[in-house]
């Protein structure tokens, strides 16, 4: 049996709107989705696009991989400065 579902695997509820922030759920929606009719799961899902507009996602933290990328970057930017500077 498959069962249409908006989750994208980011269960996490914000407390202000106490919709998920990553399908937009209610707790208890999503504690009894399996038991919803497949319209009432279209129904949901058709409100899910203006409840996330509602919640405030945190900022995600920087992945180990990101950092090393950025700090690269950032060290390539001084290097190419400081030679424009000796150029002169």
């Amino acid at each position: 049996m498959n069962i249409e579902s908006p989750c994208i695997l980011v269960c996490s509820i914000d407390p202000k709107t106490g919709f998920c922030f990553g399908c937009g759920r209610t707790g208890a929606e999503i504690a009894s989705w399996i038991g919803y009719t497949p319209e009432h799961r279209r129904t949901v899902m058709e409100s899910l696009p203006a409840r996330l507009a509602t919640v405030d996602r945190p900022q995600r933290r920087e992945t180990r991989r990101a950092r090393i990328a950025r700090e690269r970057a950032e060290a390539s930017d001084v290097a190419a400065s400081s030679e424009d500077g000796d150029a002169r």
